[in-house]
């Protein structure tokens, strides 16, 4: 797919050898590739050669992990090592590599080893060019100016010929261009069935690239619509009549699988087929590219209008945060794209720095978007020691700024007449507030314009802080159990209305995947080569122990309803709020397109309770704990053994293995009672108190 996009024999000297990566054969490769780089091929006198990693890799039994099959044909078509040796060697740092993971991950690499010289073909080369140029990234010509011509330079890969003068002076960068990447670099892609569809929402939750969109509309909207968009009709009484429509971005899927895996709807004539299945892209990708541009031009619902905070009717709110380059099959995404659906309209992030800040803010696009009137995330990243001050600081710039405004309100109100008082008494508790409330505003603003006073002009600079906003302080558990702890414990302790999100790989993920203190106990990492021999620190308990802290502790794929409540509970605190979000990695070991199906292990097992800890209703007198998952319903070593990091320890030292997992079920074992106990005191204690009076 890069053939297209990047210039990539640029760098290739006259006779030198190029090796393509690529699902055609030498017979039909050369029509594949664009004119410029056939011209390329021929004037250098280049050695052109093929082979279809991918599919060497999948028989393998490896996936889309084709680097032992391409270094195999790498040594093949060079004379650095005799090829026999080479592949020697190879097998040998396998062995090496990935014993600790298996005797199966070894055996497949070598498998893949051994084919790959089998799929390694010569392309005959012509005297002329048969196609046309490519010219690289297709940029719109709604697109700005700066992406124009900033954005497409270095997704081109030419980033270094960009002069200084062509950045942003102050370092902001737009949001919302990773639209313009189109990386496609998926081999399958989630092909949507209607007929089987029951309209559960579930595929566009758990997206981690908001690559799978929904959308409800009236019927009159499909004029014009391709002859392969795909549309039923909406259940449920909220949209009598209405169309809806399931639509993958084939360009910006990243093939994970995810979708297919949580998908409840199955077929009962065709086994294993359900209303979301994963299909090779190469079948698809004209008729699906045709399809998502029709589908982002349908018109949106009126997220004032909708239940945003339920399952379904969050996930029909465009999400603010799309297409990033995290990992296929991301844990951590997931959250942040329901964050931005749910408040990005008026959300401000503040970002520590690890795997969410590169795949949120990296150059040379971002993932954080507008909606179609222009609002969006304002986004920005700290340092691992300071983000949670970081934070709490633009929620006490923002107070400020908002108590100026509402003083300079009061002091206009002559002028203002009851425009005054209905902005300084709107309630914003609810999305239809806020739109009410930006109405207002904008009626403000035309007043300001006929005044030229000290207040109106004090005002003006201050009056979009009269619309509530979202303060998000993001970062992973590195950050919040470890190096920003100390921070992270002061802003907990502050009362104020600031939102905090934990996405907890439980492991420095974005670093090489050294142990953390959220990392489990028996669990390998790097710091932790023979299992960690110390459980878990747990943040929920320190958080709720101050008393007045909305504490949640969630895992979408084992809660996706708890998971939207959460979120939605801890924005209506007034105060601090903490969500700790389970987030599986690559790190872990596991295969990522079942990582929602595995959080439910998690769950089942309780090694990951689920709870939501409310201090508003402990004060109304109701429990303020509440655990929303079940008693523990199977050992831990079912969950466990799923995982590579704990897998590796069984088989490279049994004996200190069983142990540390002993230990492990002891510490779940005694978490749970505990939490039993929290719920249990209160409610004895709320029938002494009963009692007594009567």
């Amino acid at each position: 797919n890069f053939v297209d996009t990047v210039d990539l024999l640029a760098v290739a000297a006259p006779g030198a050898t190029f090796l393509l990566n690529s699902p055609y054969d030498s017979s039909i490769v050369w029509e594949k590739i664009p004119g410029n780089m056939q011209r390329q091929i021929i004037d250098k006198k280049l050695a052109f050669w093929v082979v279809d990693a991918n599919a060497v890799a999948a028989e393998a039994g490896l996936g889309g992990r084709v680097n032992t099959v391409l270094q195999t044909c790498f040594f093949a078509l060079t004379d650095l090592v005799p090829t026999d040796e080479a592949i020697a060697a190879m097998k040998d740092a396998v062995q090496k590599s990935y014993g600790k993971r298996g005797e199966v991950i070894v055996r497949r690499n070598g498998v893949a080893i051994d084919n790959a010289l089998s799929k390694l073909q010569q392309v005959e080369v012509p005297a002329e060019p048969s196609n046309p140029d490519s010219h690289g990234i297709v940029i719109p010509d709604s697109a700005s100016d700066f992406v124009k011509r900033v954005t497409a330079t270095m997704l081109r890969g030419e980033g270094d010929l960009l002069p200084v003068s062509a950045l942003p002076v102050d370092g902001s960068f737009p949001t919302g261009t990773t639209r313009y990447e189109k990386r496609s670099i998926a081999t399958e892609i989630p092909i949507w069935d209607p007929d089987i569809c029951i309209d559960c929402a579930r595929c566009a939750l758990v997206c981690p690239h908001a690559a799978i969109r929904m959308n409800i509309y009236e019927p009159g909207a499909l004029e014009g619509a391709p002859a392969t968009f795909l549309s039923k009709e909406a259940t449920g009484k909220d949209f009598p009549g209405q169309l809806l429509t399931i639509q993958v971005a084939p360009d910006d899927c990243t093939g994970c699988g995810i979708c297919v895996d949580v998908c409840p709807a199955k077929s009962k004539e065709e086994v294993k087929h359900k209303s979301i299945n994963m299909e090779p892209k190469l079948d698809h990708l004209e008729a699906e590219r045709a399809n998502f541009d029709f589908f982002v031009s349908l018109p949106e619902q009126p997220k004032a209008d909708l239940k945003v905070h339920s399952l379904k009717g969050s996930q029909m709110v465009v999400p603010l945060f799309e297409f990033s380059g995290a990992c296929s099959g991301c844990g951590e995404t997931p959250y942040v794209k329901l964050m931005t659906q749910m408040f990005g309209d008026r959300l401000i992030v503040a970002n520590a720095t690890g795997c969410s800040s590169i795949y949120g803010g990296n150059l040379p696009t971002t993932p954080y978007t507008m909606n179609t009137d222009g609002q969006g995330p304002a986004w920005a990243n700290s340092l691992f020691e300071d983000n949670a001050e970081f934070g709490l600081g633009m929620r006490l710039a923002l107070d400020a700024k908002r108590a100026d405004a509402r003083g300079a309100v009061k002091a206009l109100a002559s002028d203002l007449g009851d425009l005054a008082s209905e902005i300084l008494d709107a309630d914003q508790s609810t999305d239809a507030g806020v739109a009410e409330q930006r109405l207002r505003v904008e009626e403000l603003r035309k007043h300001l314009a006929g005044l030229d006073t000290p207040e109106s002009r004090r005002l003006d600079a201050a009056v979009d802080a009269l619309i509530e906003t979202s303060i998000w302080i993001v970062g992973g558990d590195g950050w919040a159990y470890d190096i920003g702890f100390g921070g992270l414990d002061h802003v907990l302790s502050t009362g104020r209305n600031v939102n905090i999100l934990v996405l907890d790989t439980e492991v420095y993920s974005n670093t090489g995947g050294q142990a953390s203190k959220a990392t489990p106990r028996a669990a390998v990492a790097k710091f932790a080569s023979g299992g960690k021999n110390t459980g878990k620190k747990d943040l929920g308990q320190i958080a709720m122990s101050y008393g007045n802290v909305y504490v949640a502790q969630i895992a979408m794929g084992a809660n996706m309803t708890q998971t939207v409540r959460a979120f939605s509970e801890a924005e209506a605190h007034p105060g601090v709020s903490l969500i700790i979000a389970y987030s599986p990695c690559i790190a872990h070991g596991i295969d990522m397109s079942t990582q929602m199906s595995h959080q439910k292990e998690a769950a089942d097992s309780g090694y990951w309770p689920l709870f939501r800890y409310d201090p508003a209703r402990e004060a109304e007198g109701d429990p303020g704990l509440r655990l929303d998952s079940r008693k523990p319903t199977i050992p831990f070593t079912d969950f466990a053994r799923k995982e590579a990091r704990f897998a590796m320890l069984t088989r490279a030292n049994p004996k200190h293995a069983d142990e540390l997992m002993r230990q492990a079920q002891q510490d779940i074992d005694d978490r749970w009672h505990f939490y039993e106990q929290m719920v249990t005191i209160h409610r004895t204690a709320e029938y002494a108190e009963v009692t007594d009076e009567q």
